[in-house]
């Protein structure tokens, strides 16, 4: 198989321990850098002064990368990327002063996301979700997430999900599906949230069967399902070999990340009123923290997530945009590396390891996030002189280049 060589670029590795900061080469920065390709992998990366002749000798194409920097493709790891209509009527309202319960009175809040997603065809999700992907796309992103949840029936989350992995056949990214019937009570299930996690009980194998099942979430909180509720779910789902990943601590602190950490999650999600203990578990397990500084900026919250206490358990950190309709109507990555230093204080190397190794580590993904020999060769090329200008600048897209599984996308 034929090599491709990339120079003439300072590279961004981020193969710093996870967790801390390697002070002696922050961001695994390699100037003067060059990355060797062969097929959809990374063969060889370090100095270009260090690449053995031999090897360089073996490469027919070269690119020169004009000074840019490289970084590991970004990593998308927590979206509702596929949903009808939209909220908009909502946010309006909430500024005008309408409370979320009123709201939900009068038809509003994941109702109305739950009738818009039932009502649209396959060919209208996946029209609209492609729209959403695009941007992603155009900021670097190479991998995400996508759950179900506004279908909340068999036929609808079966959609949702085959939306999903339509998306990733027919676009250069890859795309992990992650089963979330247990998002809310549908309407017909008013009052009835037992009887509702016993019909998720038995979409879920129907969906894994039908190889469109990655992991399993859940939205452990009071005002969805219970730690003993979800603790039957995840039960289901190891029985059939899926990892699974929690909504938990966004509202109250329901033990929901102890729960989660019990089971070996991939990830604890949004965490504002995470307690020590669920840090501790967390680290224990080796848990990602997914932070979502998007939904703590849409829903004005002002409760952060403990970041001091995530950093003193070693609990890795990852950042996304949990792009969805009603409290992060966000596709920008970029904007949430700096809404993650402005709002929840990380600094710019811990963002960026948070849209890249920690969100791969966040999806189960051991073979990328970090630009090392053996891994996807899925990288981006940036026209910023350092790192910290991606998460610096607002509203700014440098983007000059993605290279996805070694194509130039």
């Amino acid at each position: 198989m034929s090599l491709t060589l990339w120079h003439h670029c300072t590279l961004a590795t981020l193969q710093a321990d996870a967790g801390q900061t390697d002070v002696a080469q922050p961001y695994g920065l390699v100037p003067d850098g060059a990355l060797v390709v062969q097929g959809a992998t990374l063969k060889w990366v370090g100095p270009l002064a260090e690449l053995p002749e031999a090897l360089r000798a073996q490469c027919s194409t070269q690119h020169d990368a004009g000074g840019a920097l490289i970084t590991p493709g970004l990593v998308d790891c927590h979206t509702h990327l596929v949903y009808g209509g939209d909220r908009a009527a909502e946010f309006e309202q909430r500024l005008q002063g309408v409370g979320y319960e009123e709201i939900a009175r009068q038809g509003g809040g994941i109702a109305s996301t739950v009738r818009a997603t039932r009502a649209a065809s396959a060919p209208e999700l996946q029209a609209s979700a492609a729209r959403r992907l695009r941007h992603l796309l155009a900021e670097g992103v190479t991998t995400l997430e996508i759950k179900s949840g506004y279908g909340l029936a068999l036929e609808h989350e079966r959609k949702c999900l085959q939306v999903a992995r339509a998306l990733g056949a027919e676009h250069a990214v890859a795309v992990r599906t992650t089963f979330l019937g247990a998002h809310a009570l549908p309407p017909e299930f008013a009052g009835q949230s037992d009887a509702y996690m016993d019909a998720v009980l038995r979409m879920l194998p129907v969906l894994h069967a039908e190889g469109l099942v990655d992991a399993v979430d859940a939205f452990c909180e009071r005002i969805a399902f219970s730690p003993a509720q979800t603790a039957r779910l995840f039960e289901a789902a190891r029985a059939l070999g899926l990892p699974v990943k929690l909504h938990a601590e966004q509202l109250s602190d329901s033990g929901g990340a102890q729960l989660a950490a019990s089971f070996g999650a991939l990830s604890c999600d949004h965490l504002e009123w995470l307690s020590e203990e669920g840090a501790a578990a967390m680290a224990q397990a080796g848990s990602v923290a997914v932070l979502l500084p998007g939904a703590f900026y849409f829903l004005r919250e002002t409760k952060l997530p403990p970041m001091d206490m995530l950093r003193r358990h070693g609990v890795p950190m990852a950042v996304s945009t949990d792009c969805n309709p009603g409290t992060s109507p966000c596709t920008s990555l970029l904007l949430m590396l700096n809404m993650a230093c402005t709002l929840f204080r990380l600094t710019p190397e811990e963002a960026l390891a948070g849209v890249t190794r920690h969100a791969a580590q966040a999806l189960g993904l051991k073979d990328r996030g970090v630009l090392a020999p053996g891994m996807r060769a899925d990288f981006v090329l940036w026209d910023v002189s350092h790192p910290a200008q991606l998460a610096y600048a607002l509203g700014a897209n440098p983007l000059i280049q993605t290279v996805f599984e070694g194509q130039v996308r």
